[in-house]
């Protein structure tokens, strides 16, 4: 019986790292026993995830390895570290071959060259600038782990220190007239507390917005369509409100005309109104159309928000003195779904929807308000009610215990006056 080509390819795939394991490598043996930077790469390589799938040394840099004479080891196939300017290409070798990549991981893309290729570190490389990044500067060389891995440089939370090595090198990056500070702007933004603080994997990373393999500057037309990769609530509220036509007509990008870029603080309603700290004022003049939406807008929200923090108020306040009031902070949830709702509605600037949402959510507090108020009338009432019966129980007790007093003189003869004293012998 015929065994298919391909099953045997799956096979060979599965055993090929226990049989390499099992093989003599000259490169591994010699290298092994150097004092040099030399000896790094069989370090390195213990880990890498290729030597995972049973690639050795020869499979990137040929050679034999199945002899230990230096001479007969680097022999006619033997083609060493490729120059940097040629390192995409010498990884796409194999990369960029869907037959080869098949062999191994079928779910592995295979148009990461072409990709690159594309990219602004692609475009300089190919015009003779050799200090942008290659796969090497990403991945690492022969310590490359699985991007699922935490210690990969790719794996989300290491990508900024991984994009900073060459972006916060402000000497690197005079040359390119680029701001060395962007991933110290990052980490100070709600996506960097999401990645970092709430080990968030789905917060985005600079490869998120700018691209992996073909990785670019967005521009003012790309931003919004980055942007609203996670967030097309509010993208598609933006895309019906007036600044829509007017953003596109002054050349501005949707979203980090607001939020800025990198440094994206967490949203709140202190940036919409007329307060000097206001992201509207800085387009919307005292008087103008807009400035009053602004302010009206603020107002609406300002008093939802009040009304909801007074009733969480009252409900932790009946919780920390022993009330059960959790069908109430359920029904708060609720609230809170509509006050984020109604925030939300901001990005289309429209008062009258944003009022009609907050009269819902204030009809649904009033519930919740007067359940809030019940609870902490009930924990005076229990507290009163404890007062008064501890006063009672105290009353009890000291009569009590007069009455055993009482009762023991009376045992031992010193009863009411004119009784006779105790008998003398």
């Amino acid at each position: 019986m015929k065994i298919p080509i391909v099953r045997l390819l799956a096979v060979a795939a599965l055993f090929a790292p226990l049989a390499a394991f099992g093989q003599k490598n000259g490169c591994i043996d010699c290298h092994d026993q150097l004092d040099d930077e030399l000896k790094a790469p069989v370090a390195a390589f213990a880990a890498d995830v290729h030597r995972e799938y049973g690639l050795s040394c020869e499979d990137c840099h040929g050679g034999n390895p199945a002899t230990d004479d230096i001479g007969l080891a680097k022999d006619k196939s033997y083609k060493g570290a490729p120059a940097r300017g040629l390192i995409p290409v010498f990884c796409g070798g194999c990369h960029a071959d869907a037959a080869a990549m098949r062999a191994f991981n079928p779910a592995l893309r295979t148009d990461q060259l072409s990709q690159y290729e594309t990219s602004r570190h692609g475009l300089l490389l190919k015009s003779g600038d050799a200090k942008v990044a290659v796969c090497t500067d990403c991945h690492a060389v022969h310590g490359i782990l699985s991007a699922k891995m935490p210690k990969s440089t790719i794996f989300p939370w290491n990508i900024p220190q991984t994009c900073g090595r060459c972006h916060s090198d402000r000497e690197l990056m005079a040359g390119y007239r680029i701001p060395a500070d962007q991933v110290e702007e990052y980490m100070g933004s709600v996506h960097a507390k999401a990645l970092f603080e709430k080990k968030d994997l789905s917060a985005p990373a600079c490869n998120d917005c700018h691209g992996n393999h073909g990785a670019y500057p967005p521009s003012v037309t790309s931003v919004a369509a980055v942007c609203r990769q996670c967030h097309p609530s509010a993208g598609e509220l933006f895309s019906q409100s007036p600044h829509k036509k007017a953003f596109d007509e002054l050349g501005m990008g949707e979203c980090e005309t607001c939020h800025g870029n990198h440094r994206i603080e967490p949203p709140s309603t202190s940036m919409i109104g007329t307060d000097a700290g206001a992201v509207c004022v800085q387009c919307h003049d005292p008087g103008s159309r807009g400035f009053e939406t602004a302010a009206e807008i603020r107002r609406t929200l300002d008093g939802f928000s009040a009304a909801y923090d007074e009733v969480e108020g009252l409900l932790g306040l009946a919780r920390r003195k022993g009330v059960e009031v959790s069908d109430a902070e359920f029904s708060l949830l609720d609230v809170h779904t509509v006050l984020v709702s109604a925030e939300n509605l901001t990005h289309g600037l429209d008062a009258a929807a944003i009022s009609k949402a907050v009269a819902e959510g204030e009809q649904a507090l009033g519930g919740v308000r007067t359940a809030a108020r019940g609870a902490v009338d009930e924990a005076s009432f229990r507290r009163r009610g404890l007062a008064v019966t501890t006063a009672i129980l105290a009353l009890f007790g000291a009569a009590l215990a007069l009455k055993v007093r009482r009762m023991g003189r009376l045992r031992r003869g010193e009863g009411s006056p004119g009784s006779p004293g105790p008998t003398v012998p």
